[in-house]
């Protein structure tokens, strides 16, 4: 069986959060990783 390649050309980021039950943290998450896409997507389209 041949093995898969990985494309590691697109940065990533981890984002760890810590905090109580139902305070936002995964609003918050999605809040940034909406925002680092669009600005990473508009990067690279220019």
């Amino acid at each position: 069986m041949s093995k898969a390649t990985f494309d590691r050309s697109k940065e990533h980021v981890n984002i760890g959060t810590i905090g109580h039950v139902d305070h936002g943290k995964t609003t918050l998450t999605a809040a940034i990783s909406s925002v680092l896409d669009r600005k990473s997507t508009r990067l690279n389209s220019s």
